[in-house]
């Protein structure tokens, strides 16, 4: 079997748990008949299936660190989130990642501040 079914059957498979979300993560480089190259996707080596999976924290994890996901959407002053990004950014809150929208440096520096979970505009 090729990685795609499997891809597939995986993102099948994890989407029906309400505590994941997982999303499809293409990553390489097109270039353009006149030469000029864009490069997509999250970062070189990044894996196929990126998100967040919810979890509780239990007492044996006291102490330990926990990586969480984290989601800036930056707007100039008077630039406005599109419904989609606000969706996204709803998602990755109620999950317990920290996500909000920032307009200044000090904006994106007091979401991180407000810790996971937290609601911001």
């Amino acid at each position: 079997m090729t990685e795609s079914p499997i891809l597939r059957r995986i993102l099948l498979a994890l989407g029906a748990r309400d505590s994941v979300r997982l999303f499809r993560n293409n990553v390489g480089v097109a270039v353009y008949p006149d030469g000029s190259r864009v490069v997509y996707g999250l970062a070189p080596g990044s894996p196929d299936l990126i998100g967040l999976t919810s979890i509780t924290v239990t007492p044996d994890m006291i102490g330990r660190r926990l990586a969480v996901f984290t989601a800036i959407e930056v707007k100039a002053p008077r630039g406005r989130p599109t419904d989609a990004q606000r969706a996204f950014v709803a998602m990755v809150q109620r999950m317990g990642g920290i996500a909000g929208i920032a307009r200044s440096p000090e904006e994106a520096a007091a979401l991180l501040a407000a810790g996971p979970g937290q609601v911001s505009s």
